[in-house]
C-alpha cells in the first residue's frame, strides 16, 4: 500500500513541476511575497501558530496548509481591496485578520461541523490575545463561512466580506495541485485507506473538486481559481489512471 501511494505522489509532483504555474502565482508574485513577509514578522500571528493542533498534520490540514491559506488570502486582500471599497488603513487590518483566519481556520478539523466549532474556539483564543472586536468578529465569521456548499452566516459590512471571501478562496486554491501533491496522501495515511477503497472513492472526489470551480467569491478568486482547480484535476486524472493500472498488476 505505502509503495503504491509513494509512486503516485511522486508522479503528481513530477507533473506539477512540468507544467507552468497558474496565472495567480505569476501575476501576483509581489503581493504573495509581501503577504509572506508580513505573516512572518507579526508576533501576534506567531502566538496563533501555537494553537495549531499537531494531529492536523496527519489530516493534511496542518501548519503548511494553514500557512499557505494565510499567505494567499493576504495576497487576495491586497489585489481586491479596492473592489470592496476598503481604504489603505482597513486593508492592513484586513490582511492581519485574514492571516489569523488562515492560521486558525482548521483548528477543529477533526470534529463534525469543524467550521462552526473552529469559529467558536477562535473567538475564545482571540479574546485571550486581546484582538479588537471588529477584527475578531471578521475572523470568526470567516472561519464559520469557509466550507464549500454550506449555508453561510450573513456579513455585516465590506470589511467582513473581504476577509471571509479571501479566506474561502485561498482555502479552495488548495483543491488544485496541492490536493494531489500533498494533502490527499497525508489523509490516506492518517485514515489508513487501502488503494482499493481509494479507487472506489475517487470519482466522487473528483466530481466534488469540479464543483468547487463555480464557488469562488472574490473577483480574483473567480478569475484565477478555476485554472488552479483545473490544474489539479489534470493531475488527478493521471493519478486515477495509474492507480487503476497499479491495482490490475
Amino acid at each position: 500500500m505505502e509503495e503504491i501511494y509513494r509512486r503516485l505522489k511522486q508522479k503528481a509532483l513530477q507533473l506539477q513541476q512540468q507544467w507552468p504555474s497558474a496565472a495567480f502565482y505569476v501575476l501576483h508574485q509581489r503581493e504573495l511575497s509581501i503577504s509572506a513577509e508580513v505573516l512572518s514578522r507579526n508576533s501576534l500571528l506567531r502566538e496563533c501558530i501555537n494553537y495549531l493542533r499537531l494531529e492536523q498534520e496527519g489530516m493534511g490540514h496542518g501548519f503548511e496548509h494553514s500557512k499557505a491559506v494565510a499567505i494567499e488570502a493576504g495576497a487576495l486582500v491586497m489585489v481586491d481591496a479596492g473592489r470592496y471599497c476598503i481604504d489603505e488603513e482597513e486593508k492592513d487590518e484586513a490582511i492581519f485578520a485574514v492571516h489569523v483566519a488562515g492560521l486558525l481556520h482548521d483548528i477543529k478539523r477533526g470534529v463534525r461541523e469543524h467550521a462552526l466549532e473552529g469559529s467558536r474556539e477562535a473567538s475564545e483564543i482571540l479574546q485571550c490575545l486581546g484582538v479588537n472586536e471588529k477584527v475578531r468578529d471578521s475572523i470568526v465569521v470567516a472561519i464559520r463561512n469557509h466550507e464549500a456548499f454550506k449555508e453561510t452566516v450573513p456579513l455585516k459590512n465590506c470589511f467582513e466580506r473581504i476577509v471571509s471571501d479571501a479566506l474561502y478562496d485561498a482555502d479552495k486554491f488548495r483543491w488544485g495541485p496541492d490536493n494531489f501533491t500533498t494533502t490527499i496522501w497525508h489523509m490516506l495515511e492518517y485514515e489508513r485507506v487501502s488503494p482499493e477503497e481509494f479507487l472506489e472513492r475517487y470519482t466522487k472526489g473528483m466530481d466534488y473538486i469540479r464543483r468547487i470551480k463555480e464557488t469562488f467569491r472574490t473577483p480574483s478568486g473567480r478569475r484565477y481559481g478555476p485554472e488552479i482547480i483545473e490544474q489539479g484535476l489534470k493531475i488527478g486524472e493521471v493519478i486515477y489512471r495509474e492507480l487503476k493500472e497499479a491495482l490490475r498488476k
